[in-house]
């Protein structure tokens, strides 16, 4: 029986009769998101993972494109579906066949004309084809991420755009607080600028804390209804360690059939070994123990934070099983390898997956039994979402295990999973007016119309990021562009756009456009090379940092996707491979700035720390096994503990920080600074350290900064430095 009756109401017979026979009832984060945008209403729905969320966005949608006549050929598309991700806009692109065949099919069986209703996508993977026959055919829903929306807004394409009516955005919390969401922001302003009346925005999201926070950037101006229904995600959630000391594995004997060589390399035997050899490393424990877990399972995911880190992995299981049970999905994996990893997965024919945050997000991986964290995620939103993947359907159990990599990954890792079991996620907070994305988004609205300042002013104050930007901020960038620069060192750089001071207005020079469009969004090129198969023209393979394609020779076998690859040809654009199956290669690297701990997470970590180290022996066991440790995990965590408090006498936590000096194996002084708080703080201390140490008493300071801690060296100090020298009073700091 529906507990919702009313929920269905809002429904044409064709899309109630289909969801009926596919469902026993609306969930009610469905029922409740149905009731605000069938009243017209912005909304931004928030519910767990598996909960319908994208259905019920879309499905009000389909209903009205089915059961309204068709428009005129060039204004079909009326809604716009925005992901920040592309794997996750062709995983939605395949969704959305269910519903269509499913009303069909009841449109026959009532023997009513069925309704055709067409699904496009539009990403940086869509071939050139398509996307011209977008600006003359387009569909009736468009999939698109938020820099093809960029583009196509800065493009002869935006004609097919002004019949837009619903812009549906995905995983919100995913772009929200950064600048590609501010980018996002004034995209969706620009949007609403084309249009007769602005158009119903739609956001969703698992992860949202305050929701507040981020209905004021989804809806900018306009007012959004938070759909937040209460609910109780169940976490199955796990820390294990497969050693009794992290920091001594060579006292575990290694797990058959892997032993060292005499260089110390690890082998594969084609059998079980006799008596305990020695590693003195924790990996080869850690992949035993996750081949046995994948084997155990029908299907899992294993995520990890880097892609070469996912590389090693698949390479070394695989290895290990001695046949193909996993393969390596990230974003430098190419569009058909990904899709055909993700369809290997859902259907039972791969037992696992190595993934970055490729797979983080809503996509639908079928019945994913587990999910393995190796390392602590970088946060716990991020962790939230990537448990999230294991019972990922209504009421079901995400099971999740945790595999710290070194005992100071074991501390975080256990703040995180238990953080992730009470929902406490960190709060997102949009960025304010970040004037290099306002530079560019000026840029693309003057290639395309000529603007009045306050018309354009008026636009994008509409976007929350920008709705306090001072008139003088938004003159200095046009200054910028219009080529009026603050000295003559910028001489050499042409301006973008005429700025008429006197009428006011803004018209866009020759370059303008093809500028706009080949710089598009806010991810920097950090100059990557496509890699394709020789011979066979367009077929793509993934990509390479430029740092690595340097080092390599033609001849060469890389790994990539958890596949051999020997290079044929290196053009000053690309990488020619062809398939080396079963040949080892060398693993590929890629160099990119990791986001670093957030200070709410290192205050919580902190707070974590000295709750421990107040504690007596047995009620930190038990505090950690409540937590979700096992038992080596928890002993390795006390240990930790105890090392840290006898180096130092006193634990760093969210209120200590811990400053250490001493000389090093070559005399220089080194000063240690052990906090909590994360490289997003660290880094500006460092950089500040190193000023005042320059300024004060003429030292080239070095230093190098982690999550948990900064390292100052010192080559030519005669003396200890001053640890006040280390300290700042916030006015200080500019």
């Amino acid at each position: 029986m529906d507990p919702n009756p009313t929920a269905l109401g809002h429904f044409s017979p064709l899309a109630r009769s289909w969801f009926e026979n596919a469902f026993e009832a609306p969930t009610p984060a469905q029922a409740l998101a149905w009731e605000a945008v069938a009243a017209r209403e912005n909304a931004l729905v928030i519910a767990p993972t598996g909960s319908g969320k994208t259905l019920a966005a879309f499905l009000w949608s389909l209903d009205r494109l089915a059961s309204s006549p068709p428009p005129p050929p060039k204004e079909r598309l009326r809604v716009l579906y925005v992901s920040p991700l592309k794997a996750l806009a062709v995983d939605v692109e395949r969704n959305l066949r269910a519903p269509l065949s499913g009303m069909r099919a009841a449109a026959q069986a009532s023997g009513v004309l069925p309704p055709d209703v067409t699904v496009g996508v539009r990403t940086g993977d869509t071939p050139q084809e398509e996307r011209r026959r977008l600006a003359t055919r387009p569909p009736d829903i468009l999939i698109t991420t938020p820099e093809s929306l960029f583009l196509l807004l800065t493009s002869a394409a935006r004609e097919a755009l002004k019949s837009v009516e619903t812009v549906i955005v995905d995983e919100v919390h995913a772009v929200a607080g950064t600048k590609r969401g501010a980018h996002l922001a004034l995209s969706l302003e620009r949007l609403d600028s084309l249009l007769p009346q602005p158009a119903q925005r739609i956001g969703l999201s698992a992860t949202v804390r305050p929701p507040e926070e981020v209905a004021r950037y989804l809806g900018g101006e306009q007012t959004v209804r938070i759909v937040a229904p209460p609910s109780e995600k169940r976490f199955d959630l796990k820390v294990t360690v497969p050693l009794e000391d992290m920091s001594h594995p060579e006292d575990a004997a290694l797990p058959d059939p892997i032993v060292e060589d005499a260089e110390g390399d690890l082998v594969i035997t084609s059998g079980p070994v006799g008596g305990p050899v020695a590693s003195h490393s924790v990996w080869p424990h850690m992949d035993a123990q996750l081949l046995e877990i994948i084997r155990a399972h029908r299907s899992t995911i294993v995520f990890a934070n880097s892609r070469r880190l996912a590389e090693r992995l698949a390479g070394r299981l695989n290895e290990l099983a001695g046949e193909e049970v996993v393969r390596a999905h990230h974003g430098s994996v190419a569009r058909d390898q990904r899709l055909a990893i993700e369809e290997d997965l859902k259907a039972g024919r791969l037992p696992a997956v190595v993934a970055t945050s490729s797979l983080e997000l809503g996509i639908d991986m079928g019945a994913v039994d587990l999910v393995v964290q190796v390392g602590a995620p970088d946060s716990v939103a991020s962790g939230l979402q990537r448990i999230g993947r294991a019972g990922h359907s209504v009421g079901a159990i995400s099971r999740g295990i945790f595999f710290p990599k070194f005992k100071g990954d074991l501390l975080e890792t256990a703040v995180v999973v238990e953080r992730i079991a009470s929902g406490a996620i960190e709060e997102t907070h949009y960025p304010r007016n970040p004037l290099d994305v306002l530079a560019q988004q000026i840029v693309g609205m003057v290639a395309m119309d000529d603007w009045q300042v306050d018309d354009l002013e008026t636009v994008i104050r509409r976007a929350a990021p920008f709705e306090d930007l001072p008139r003088d901020a938004l003159e200095s960038v046009l200054d910028m562009l219009s080529g009026r620069y603050p000295s003559d060192e910028f001489a050499e750089l042409r301006p973008r756009l005429n700025w008429d001071r006197v009428g006011g207005t803004l018209t866009g020079r020759s370059n303008a456009q093809r500028l706009a469009v080949t710089s598009g969004g806010t991810i920097p090129d950090r100059g990557l090379f496509g890699v394709f198969i020789a011979g066979d023209k367009g077929s793509r393979v993934g990509e390479l940092d430029e740092e690595m394609v340097y080092e390599s020779r033609p001849g060469e076998i890389f790994v990539l996707g958890a596949s051999s690859w020997r290079i044929e040809e290196i053009t000053h654009d690309r990488v020619l491979v062809t398939p080396a199956p079963g040949l080892p290669g060398k693993m590929p690297f890629w160099h990119g700035d990791a986001p670093g701990r957030p200070l709410e997470l290192g205050r919580a970590l902190g707070a974590f720390t000295r709750e421990l180290g107040a504690m007596s022996a047995p009620d930190r066991q038990h505090r950690l096994e409540v937590a979700g440790l096992d038992s080596n995990a928890a002993i390795n965590l006390i240990g930790y503990l105890e090392e840290q408090r006898e180096a130092t006498a006193v634990l760093p936590d969210d209120r200590t920080i811990v400053l250490e000096r001493f000389r090093d194996e070559l005399g220089d002084w080194r000063v240690c600074i052990h906090s909590p708080f994360g490289a997003r703080v660290h880094a500006p201390w460092a950089q500040a350290i190193e000023a005042r140490l320059r300024d004060r008493i003429g030292v080239e300071a070095q230093s190098m900064y982690s999550d948990d801690g900064i390292v100052v060296r010192l080559p030519e100090a005669h003396d200890a430095p001053p640890s006040d020298l280390m300290i700042f009073e916030s006015e200080e700091i500019e």
